[in-house]
């Protein structure tokens, strides 16, 4: 896998991380070489397909799949290389000065991401503390990959400052879900972010992405956040119902109830 991944650039670019704010991030252009990211968009499923995990409520309207035994041997290649020790090594090494971080094999929230037209992501904070490994997550990895996306469709990533531990501040940086482009960047920071203006595609296209997250132990005074925790958008702050459906979205107990509309 080394030879179709872009590890000088990795390399590069991991010398900006820390430079700029909000939270630390870096940002590296052509991540896989032209023709393996090529091949690795054209094994995404159909939108409509029966692969997916369906998100669809007011705070995010997306699909998911991290189903190992549906990927085809591209993606399957990443991804296992992704979750390898030679590649948490490099993260180690080039991000992080040396502290140690695992990989999670089962993807939890990661694997394959696609969002068609209307598509959203409210603001939000990660889950902090992995449901199973009781690790922390620490830091994600976000590859896109349409080759034919256009910025003004949107679905840009949007980066906003921390105002309390409930609610973003200023959006800081938006980076161009651009092909081949992989961004990363560390959770652990009140990292608030997402993509809350819906997507404005064309009904053929959609933004593809593939993703990936690494974790850490957990200090003694970690959040322990087992869910992700929306934030409303300007026009939702007195809506009671998008209100409680952030509550029970960033519950454990009772997430998976309002990943669908009734």
């Amino acid at each position: 896998m080394e030879s179709v991944i872009n590890l000088e650039g990795f390399a590069a670019a991991a010398r900006t991380f820390g430079q700029e704010g909000p939270f630390d991030h870096a940002i590296i252009d052509n991540f896989f070489t032209d023709d393996f990211a090529r091949a690795l968009e054209a094994e995404f499923p159909a939108f409509d397909g029966d692969a997916w995990h369906t998100y669809d409520n007011a705070i995010e309207l997306k699909k998911t799949c991290n189903n190992w035994n549906l990927f085809p041997p591209c993606t399957y290649q990443v991804f296992n290389y992704l979750n390898s020790k030679a590649f948490t090594d490099l993260v180690s090494l080039h991000l992080l000065d040396g502290i140690p971080v695992h990989a999670d094999p089962g993807l939890n929230g990661g694997g394959w991401h696609i969002h068609g037209a209307g598509g959203k992501l409210n603001t939000h904070l990660d889950y902090s503390i992995h449901p199973k490994l009781g690790l922390q997550r620490k830091l994600n990895i976000i590859i896109y990959m349409n080759s034919r996306w256009k910025p003004e469709w949107g679905g840009h990533l949007g980066l906003w400052s921390n105002e309390s531990p409930e609610r973003p501040g200023a959006l800081i940086k938006s980076v161009e879900p651009r092909f081949n482009r992989a961004v990363v960047f560390d959770t652990t920071q009140n990292s608030w972010h997402g993509l809350p203006e819906p997507l404005t595609c064309p009904p053929d296209e959609q933004r593809k992405s593939l993703a990936a997250y690494f974790l850490c132990a957990a200090p003694a005074d970690v959040d322990p956040r087992g869910k992700a925790l929306f934030a409303p958008t300007e026009a939702q702050k007195s809506d009671e119902g998008v209100l409680e459906l952030i509550r029970r979205r960033s519950n454990v107990e009772t997430a998976a109830s309002v990943y669908k509309r009734p």
